[in-house]
């Protein structure tokens, strides 16, 4: 597969923050770069790789902390989320005095995402596909030849994202699993937000919260 991937856990939530790069090119992709820059960096350098964007899955300032000093430093366009979590991003400020964080910048998408929109990293072309629940603004990112999917907080190994904050909700997200994972196939490998990869067909027979034997 020319798509390849290093998760790089990040803040204090180590949040899995992914480099997506195009074997052919060396051009990568930084997925979710919720803060510690350097060790993200770091990552980049180790391997060889020209990164030329940020993409955003949703708004929540351990996914998107560090996006407006990286944007800044590198001069990256940043594409994501759904203009619904623009909502999210405008309350960083807000976010990092909740939790405790050193503060970071607000910024603007250069390329807000809508279902069905397309995303390149050098060669590879990555599907969106857009799933609410968790913010309203959620999507996710698929790789439909190497069957691979960036799903941030929609899911989980064993869990699904919380849809206590502002603007969750949680049929919403149950909706989203099961009818905008789910039909990709079962051997969707995927990389969460927190925590380790599984497959879509794995979370299928065991998730407590979305596995098939909960809607038979």
């Amino acid at each position: 597969m020319s798509l390849q991937f290093h998760t790089v856990p990040v803040t204090p939530f180590q949040q899995n923050c992914t480099l997506l790069w195009c074997e052919d090119s060396k051009r990568a992709a930084v997925v979710d770069p919720g803060g510690d820059i350097e060790r993200i960096l770091a990552a980049v350098e180790e391997r060889g790789l020209k990164l030329e964007k940020i993409l955003l899955t949703h708004g929540h300032l351990d996914h998107v902390g560090g996006t407006a000093a990286l944007a800044a430093q590198l001069q990256l366009p940043i594409e994501g989320p759904h203009r619904e979590d623009a909502f999210w991003i405008e309350q960083l400020p807000v976010q990092t005095q909740m939790f405790g964080f050193p503060p970071v910048e607000t910024f603007s998408p250069d390329r807000w995402l809508e279902q069905g929109d397309t995303v390149t990293v050098g060669n590879e072309s990555l599907e969106v596909h857009h799933c609410p629940g968790h913010t309203p603004g959620h999507v996710i990112f698929f790789h439909r030849p190497g069957k691979l999917a960036l799903v941030g907080d929609v899911l989980f190994a064993g869990s699904i994202g919380r849809t206590d904050f502002p603007r969750g909700d949680h049929d919403t997200l149950i909706r989203s699993i099961t009818e905008k994972l789910w039909p990709l196939g079962d051997d969707v490998r995927f990389i969460p937000g927190h925590g380790p990869m599984s497959t879509f067909g794995h979370e299928r027979q065991t998730n407590p919260f979305v596995a098939d034997s909960r809607f038979g």
